[in-house]
């Protein structure tokens, strides 16, 4: 076998890289499995920061904010630590971006409070002069739209087999059930704001986007 593989030196090579390909898969593919799984601590988004993402997509904040932290010391040194695959378990779609007019917000949660974002969201030059960010002020009027942050949640479940509680079962029953959570939660971030239609809006039952997205922003850590 051998003798013959070493008169046929193309058949030969199409061994060696077979055996080296195989070897590779083997020690590379169980890294990979390991780096994907989620790290220790790591929670599904709550049904307000689902809402709050799918703002995040609407406005298109993707289109200047990445959501990837390279391993770099000019990236580090300015957003925190690498950011980490297992990070990213729960995120259908990923929101890495590729462009950064406006800085990453991997690890916003960390260095910005809520009436930062407040403020910022409502007049960027009040906070950041040389910001060239629009205004979102629609955010503090538009309402979003809870339940369906609500079913993507038990559709999540469901198909990637994330681990949200019996709370989450999709039905109208179970919506019902669950929205006082997410008010409470609502209420939380309406606390820390000074908008007063805002926090009358919450008081009401209703969640506007701009606290949906506020609840996104600070989960990013």
């Amino acid at each position: 076998m051998f003798h013959w593989l070493e008169k046929n030196p193309f058949f030969f090579a199409v061994g060696v890289f077979v055996v080296i390909a195989f070897a590779g898969l083997i020690e590379i593919l169980p890294n990979f499995a390991e780096a994907s799984r989620p790290v220790t601590g790591l929670k599904p988004y709550s049904v307000l920061e689902l809402a709050g993402k799918e703002v995040y997509k609407k406005d298109n904040c993707i289109a200047c904010h990445s959501q990837l932290i390279r391993p770099f010391k000019s990236e580090t040194d300015r957003y925190g630590q690498v950011s980490l695959s297992g990070e990213y378990a729960y995120d259908r779609p990923f929101l890495w971006g590729s462009k950064r007019t406006g800085p990453d917000l991997h690890r916003v949660g960390n260095y910005r409070t809520t009436d930062w974002h407040e403020n910022h969201m409502w007049d960027p030059k009040s906070v950041v002069p040389q910001s060239i960010m629009p205004a979102y002020k629609h955010m503090f009027t538009n309402l979003a739209d809870i339940e369906t942050a609500y079913a993507e949640a038990s559709t999540v479940k469901a198909v990637f087999n994330t681990p949200y509680g019996p709370e989450i079962d999709g039905t109208k029953a179970g919506w019902e059930k669950y929205k006082p959570t997410v008010l409470e939660e609502a209420k939380k971030i309406a606390a820390d704001m000074k908008n007063k239609d805002v926090k009358d809006a919450v008081a009401r039952g209703e969640v506007p986007e701009i606290v949906a997205m506020i609840a996104y922003l600070n989960r990013l850590k």
